[in-house]
């Protein structure tokens, strides 16, 4: 990437807690072993041939590998439904902050959503970074992308983080894999983090002119009997 184009978000944790966090990470570094083991391409038994897979999609990657990954602080034990954690985390000021790595919301908080089950707490990931982001951006947090091998799911919300960034951010999720049984490891994303800049939008909506038509055609053809045209001719690097 271009320096000129390099934008830079800024995690702060207490100084005690700093070797003991692992810190949030650029998303690119964070793929799946289940997306680094996938073959390129793949048998169609519908279309009897080799047909491209999702690892040669590239917008389907490019959501994976933007923004920031925000990472478990510590393992996290489950079974029968109980989480177990074993955090120390030293003596002084550091310790006003949370001595866990979830918490947890009260199911009536979500009453009338999706996410509400009346006898299921929301868990919320404990964060110990603060971030601060440039001004005039904020940060959507959600659900680590294209993520649904994990036993839960993070909600989204959105951040004003140029202004508010004197707190650590906490993330609720719905564990919705009730019968989990094991370790969730320190280190699994929790989070991604992808800064937006804030802009006011409007929608404008006009009939293709004929030149546009053309072009439409044009695209559709290419996409359809050139493989790899939207990485050759279109995508924008991310990093």
């Amino acid at each position: 990437m271009n320096q000129a184009n390099q934008m830079a978000l800024t995690f702060r944790c207490p100084p005690a807690l700093r070797e003991l966090l692992p810190p949030p990470i650029p998303a690119v570094r964070g793929l799946p072993d289940w997306f680094k083991a996938m073959p390129p391409k793949a048998f169609s038994a519908t279309a009897a041939k080799d047909e491209l897979t999702l690892k040669k999609c590239p917008p389907f990657i490019d959501a994976m590998i933007y923004g920031f990954l925000i990472p478990l602080a510590i393992d996290l034990e489950v079974h029968d439904g109980e989480f177990a954690w074993d955090f120390e985390v030293p003596q002084g000021y550091v310790s006003e902050f949370s001595h866990s790595p979830i918490d947890f919301h009260d199911p009536a908080q979500a009453l009338g959503t999706p996410f509400f089950d009346a006898d299921r707490f929301l868990i919320k990931f404990n964060c110990f970074w603060t971030i601060e982001a440039p001004p005039g951006y904020s940060l959507l947090f959600t659900h680590p992308i294209n993520r649904n091998d994990l036993p839960f799911t993070t909600l989204t919300g959105l951040v004003d983080c140029d202004t508010f960034h004197d707190s650590p951010l906490n993330f609720p999720a719905r564990w919705h894999d009730a019968n989990f049984a094991g370790v969730l490891p320190r280190g699994t994303p929790v989070a991604q983090c992808l800064p937006v800049r804030r802009e006011h939008w409007v929608g404008r909506f006009e009939a293709l002119s004929d030149d546009a038509t053309v072009r439409m055609v044009q695209t559709r053809d290419a996409l359809a009997f050139e493989p790899g045209v939207y990485r050759r001719r279109y995508r924008v690097p991310k990093y």
